[in-house]
């Protein structure tokens, strides 16, 4: 409720109090009310009403998020994947594939409630499969469990209702399926790919930095800036000052990791910087219109002030993909 309601909801209270009712005790020449001490006639038994305190409001963002919550959560995530990055590479393999896992649930869940039917345990399963068979067999092993996962999505769905009754919303389900399966373990499995290589906990570290400057310059020279929608139709409160302020802070951002952690050319990271900025933003407004026809505001819950896994991994996924063939290419 707004102060604006709470004052007017107050206004109308008093004045109802005001006006005079039959056996009342007051009179339209005696002003007040039965219990009002300072006019109108005292009654023993009246009890003064009580007053109208409005609800402490939750602290809020211009943005529309618990601030302090997100904040929390956000450092604590962040040095979590900076020290498993630094001290023990491998574990992020484990910890990523289950916030794949959690994301994808997510995603299917929504669709579901949506009556949009996608085979939910061969996209959980499958992907994890896509997401961890990069480890032994790199781009072979994730382009075969993707393959794989895809077609049993497809027969899954077909026969779901057992063999006497025709799928209803096939072509729909099993494309939908199949976009879900590519838009999370798929671009999620790059992650691991870059993990493999030279330096890789380092490579992943810097995307990872990228992406995080681009949020923390979008979220800055918007709230202060803000003034230009960018893609107003699908999500209104992304403006063009704040990507710019997603590009200012990501090139300086690329220019400083890839030159200190990774040793080399500061041009990469200018390249890197630009085109994560792109990846980031176009995530972030795919995942926002999927959420508009769904008619929601989150994917999940699980994160105080940020919504779902899926709610901080619209922006990381695709970056994921582009820091791989950027830095695999130029390195």
């Amino acid at each position: 409720m707004s102060d604006g309601t709470i004052v007017a909801d107050n206004a109308a209270a008093t004045g109802a109090a005001e006006e005079p009712t039959p056996g009342s005790g007051t009179s339209a020449e005696t002003p007040g009310h039965a219990g009002d001490f300072t006019a109108g006639p005292f009654h023993e038994h009246s009890v003064p009403p009580e007053p109208v305190v409005p609800a402490p409001a939750a602290t809020t963002s211009r943005a529309g998020r618990n601030l302090p919550a997100a904040l929390a959560v956000g450092f604590g995530l962040g040095l979590s994947l900076i020290a498993i990055l630094l001290f023990a590479p491998l574990v992020f393999i484990p910890v990523a594939a289950a916030g794949v896992g959690v994301a994808t649930w997510e995603v299917a869940k929504r669709l579901r409630e949506a009556d949009v039917l996608v085979p939910r345990i061969p996209l959980i399963v499958g992907g994890q499969a896509v997401f961890w068979l990069g480890w032994p067999w790199g781009a072979s092993g994730v382009a075969g469990a993707f393959a794989a996962t895809a077609l049993t999505c497809m027969v899954w769905r077909l026969f779901d209702h057992g063999l006497r009754t025709a799928p209803r919303n096939f072509l729909r389900d099993t494309a939908i399926a199949v976009f879900t399966l590519a838009w999370v373990p798929l671009l999620a499995s790059f992650a691991t790919l870059l993990l493999l290589e030279p330096d890789g906990n380092l490579r992943v570290l810097t995307f990872m930095i990228l992406v995080v400057c681009s949020d923390v310059g979008g979220y800055v020279a918007g709230v202060l800036f803000g003034k230009h929608p960018m893609v107003p139709s699908i999500s209104p409160k992304k403006s063009w000052e704040g990507f710019g302020g997603s590009l200012v802070f990501s090139v300086i951002g690329g220019l400083l990791t890839v030159t200190l952690l990774l040793d080399a050319n500061s041009m990469i990271g200018v390249v890197l910087g630009v085109g994560l900025v792109l990846v980031a933003t176009v995530g972030d407004l795919i995942e926002s219109q999927i959420k508009r026809e769904l008619g929601i505001k989150d994917m999940g819950t699980l994160l105080p002030g940020h919504g779902g896994i899926m709610d901080r991994l619209d922006s990381m996924l695709p970056s994921a993909f582009v820091s791989w063939l950027v830095l695999s290419t130029l390195l």
